[in-house]
């Protein structure tokens, strides 16, 4: 293999497990916590360490290079692992971008929702994805201008740089979609999809309809401070004061291409809520992490939090067992994807061959004809990472054989 001149990011000084090693225990004593919030923690305490074996990487060209590596507990809310699977995201979005602008759509949950959020994450979280692609989806077929049918995919974030509850939709959208025929691709304007206001009266119709419904049902659970909500009068009361609420959804064309805001939302696709290299320190049971500062984005803020203050913010983004944070819509769903979504890409090349689309192609960035074999030289063509050849005289091969009892020994020594 070649270089590739990326080198991987250095390990931080400290991490989320460091914090859980030394105020995991207290927490967990003081507080309750939900079955999925004590595996995160277990899984991330136990990541890449020998409880989880390992292998051993040795040079075939007798140089003398051996490492050691402990295998990853996988967990997608550990902040260390994940990354092969989110460059591996990455590239299959690329691959199936269509040749037109993109617009990133942000559709967010009132604050006023946090505490009935918390104890009904997989129901409130469904509805939200629900409400927010139905009222996308109906708004492009029914806006006059339009009358299209659009492909976007939607991510889930829960957190924001404080890492406090901030439930909100990170939506990428065709700059255009399939009309009623699926004969014709029609474009939008680069400046303009379809009109926020709108999209904000729908989303909240939507989403409360459907909440007033499932309360009727006995799907909502009720404790702390959403405990007076229980009775019919008040729960109606709190929604009908959400209804003149105004919902926040922006949209606004991607700076820099599509492939950009793909690039953006894939750092918190398949982590979890904040990375070690934004933590700075944990010291006398406070932590102190960075945070972006919006009114001086050039030049982060430090926050800093009693401990178990920072580990119960880190607990409310762990996801309920088996739930889909990102998913597909209209011409990017499963059921499209070989047919309506190829039919609108030869629909806007012809476009272009013809003249008829006056709005510049988006560059492709799908390399084909490349078709890694192994899962080392497929984190090499997306990340760089060069696991295959030895670092210490950069001929050999690393040949892998699984860690022993001897090795970790050894391990153990060469640590001390």
């Amino acid at each position: 293999m070649q270089e590739s001149g990326r080198e991987p990011r250095k390990r931080p000084p400290l991490e989320v497990v460091d914090i859980f090693h030394l105020h995991g225990e207290e927490y967990k004593n003081r507080h309750p916590i939900s079955p999925e919030q004590r595996k995160a923690m277990a899984d991330i305490t136990r990541c890449r360490t020998a409880g989880l074996g390992g292998h051993v990487d040795t040079c075939d060209q007798d140089c003398g290079f051996t490492r050691i590596s402990y295998n990853s507990c996988r967990n997608r809310h550990c902040p260390k692992c994940q990354s092969l699977n989110q460059a591996q995201w990455l590239q299959k979005r690329k691959e199936k971008l269509l040749p037109t602008h993109y617009f990133h759509v942000v559709i967010t949950l009132p604050h006023e929702l946090n505490p009935l959020v918390l104890p009904n994450k997989e129901v409130l979280y469904n509805l939200f994805f629900q409400a927010a692609s139905q009222a996308l989806q109906k708004l492009a077929l029914g806006y006059p201008r339009l009358q299209a049918q659009l492909g976007f995919t939607a991510v889930l974030h829960t957190w924001d740089q404080d890492l406090q509850l901030h439930p909100h939709l990170h939506l990428m959208v065709t700059g255009g979609g399939l009309d009623l025929s699926a004969k014709r691709w029609i474009p939008t304007p680069h400046n303009f999809l379809v009109p926020v206001k709108a999209l904000s009266q729908i989303v909240r119709g939507k989403f409360l309809d459907s909440l007033q419904e499932i309360f009727r049902e006995g799907k909502l659970l009720f404790r702390g401070k959403t405990e007076s909500r229980k009775d019919e009068t008040t729960f109606h009361r709190f929604t009908k004061k959400l209804r003149r609420q105004k919902w926040v959804v922006y949209s606004k064309e991607p700076f820099g291409g599509p492939q950009q805001v793909y690039t953006y939302v894939s750092r918190y696709t398949h982590r979890g809520a904040i990375s070690n290299h934004r933590l700075v320190s944990c010291q006398n049971g406070q932590v102190t992490f960075y945070a972006r500062d919006n009114s001086h984005p050039e030049k982060p803020r430090l926050v800093t939090i009693p401990a178990e203050e920072f580990i119960r913010r880190f607990l409310l983004h762990v996801l309920p067992p088996g739930f889909v944070k990102i998913r597909p819509y209209g011409l990017l769903s499963p059921c499209n994807a070989k047919t309506k979504l190829e039919k609108a890409r030869t629909l806007i090349l012809q476009m272009e061959s013809t003249g008829e689309n006056h709005q510049p192609l988006a560059k492709q960035q799908g390399e084909k004809g490349i078709h890694p074999q192994t899962w080392q030289e497929l984190l090499y063509h997306l990340t760089g990472i060069d696991l295959k050849t030895c670092p210490k005289c950069k001929k050999g091969i690393l040949v892998r054989r699984p860690l022993t009892l001897s090795s970790a020994t050894y391990a153990f020594l060469d640590s001390s």
